[in-house]
């Protein structure tokens, strides 16, 4: 008897995963990815326990690793350059595990590369359902070549990104889910040490509706995250990313700190510049074709559980199937049923505490997290935060996927 055959559509983490889990269970994953290659290691991820518990029951835990650095201190700072000793990412309840998105997607690469047909410049250009499964036409760019087969599938998972193709062919435009937060993110890897600070400082300097963030690790160079609030999203893709960046940070002088971080963006091999939204579907899924981790969700990384959330609707998803080997649409409801109460808590947490909590919004919020990092700024202020805020992280401990 033939393996039954899923394409899988998007190499980043949720692609990979789901390759893994339905090659586990006896499915034959074909993995499509427009890119031409393998994406390089990205930027600043942190792994609550909900992943964290996804990643060891799929046998992943170790290879992905922890850099998180323990001798690490994080500073909230101003442009004048005064600092103050201040909470961490790392040091929040669920302690999550701080890394690089490649460490994730290089985990899950390793088990799945010479298991998975994997094709490079390839991408979806029509989704044809019906009853006996999904006929789909793939185009591949290879150099100058270009060419289109029509293949049969019996199941599609879009685990392609915010801008899903496997979402707009089927489910309609990105306008009809895209919810926006009117933000825009930049991320960049920093290769010198930002003046004045070890390169094991985490660095945080917030004002009202922006902030730059740096993320220190062990044995690779740390990260920044720039976060500004934007009545005009379009514009800010008119110019190049750094001006846009410079003028949102504007008018005042950068100061040194901040000037270095700009630079330094400028000037990196790899960044990411990009708005920020959620992703609000009442359906994941027809009878035939499944979205997973951004595709269908986005939690932005304001939620912090964009990771765990993809690994775990992956191994989910490989269980239901399991459970239903017979009859795909039930399997892909149990899917849907299950995850989305958890899903639409992180997209409320995300769209709340958790912008605020990376991009203040306004002069109380500046307050706020002056009291707090007042609170924090010794190991019993530390503690004490920690146990009184634990009850907002409780959810990011939860192990949804869990059989």
């Amino acid at each position: 008897m033939s393996k039954p055959r899923a394409l899988i559509v998007g190499m980043g983490i949720g692609g990979l995963a789901t390759a893994m889990r339905l090659h586990e269970i006896g499915w034959e994953p074909v993995l499509v990815e427009r890119a031409p290659g393998r994406r390089p290691a990205g930027y600043f991820i942190g792994l609550f326990e909900t992943g964290r518990a996804t990643a060891e029951r799929m046998g992943v835990l170790n290879a992905i690793g922890n850099r998180t650095d323990p001798a690490a201190v994080t500073y909230d700072i101003d442009r004048a350059g005064s600092r103050r000793p201040s909470m961490g990412y790392g040091d929040l309840p669920g302690e999550p595990h701080l890394m690089l998105r490649g460490d994730v997607e290089a985990a899950l690469y390793d088990r799945v590369v010479d298991k998975t047909e994997i094709r490079y410049g390839t991408s979806p250009v029509a989704i044809d359902e019906h009853s006996d499964g999904a006929d789909v036409t793939l185009r591949t760019t290879l150099g100058e070549n270009t060419t289109e087969t029509t293949e049969r599938f019996e199941l599609v998972v879009g685990a392609d990104g915010l801008r899903s193709t496997v979402r707009r062919l089927v489910f309609g435009p990105d306008s009809e889910y895209l919810r926006p937060f009117h933000h825009i993110i930049g991320a960049a890897p920093l290769k010198e040490p930002v003046p004045g600070f070890r390169h094991n400082d985490g660095l945080v300097l917030a004002e009202s509706g922006r902030s730059a963030w740096v993320f220190p690790f062990r044995d690779h160079h740390p990260t920044v995250l720039f976060n500004y609030r934007t009545d005009d999203e379009d514009g800010q893709f008119r110019r190049p990313p750094i001006e846009s960046l410079r003028r949102a940070f504007g008018p005042e002088p950068a100061g040194l700190v901040m000037e270095s971080l700009l630079t330094q963006f400028e000037e990196a091999d790899d960044y990411l510049f990009d708005s920020v939204h959620q992703v609000e579907m009442p359906t994941w899924h027809t009878d035939r074709v499944v979205l997973l981790g951004d595709s269908a969700w986005c939690l932005t990384l304001y939620s912090g559980m964009g990771v765990s959330s993809g690994l775990s609707g992956a191994d989910f998803l490989g269980t239901t199937l399991q459970r239903n080997p017979d009859n795909l649409p039930r399997a892909l409801r149990e899917y849907d049923q299950r995850l989305r109460p958890f899903i639409a808590n992180q997209q409320h947490l995300g769209r709340t505490e958790g912008l605020t909590m990376f991009v203040p919004q306004s002069r109380r919020d500046i307050a706020l997290r002056g009291l707090i990092q007042k609170l924090t700024s010794n190991p019993v202020g530390k503690r004490a935060m920690k146990t009184l805020v634990a009850g907002k992280f409780k959810a990011k401990s939860i192990d949804i996927a869990a059989p």
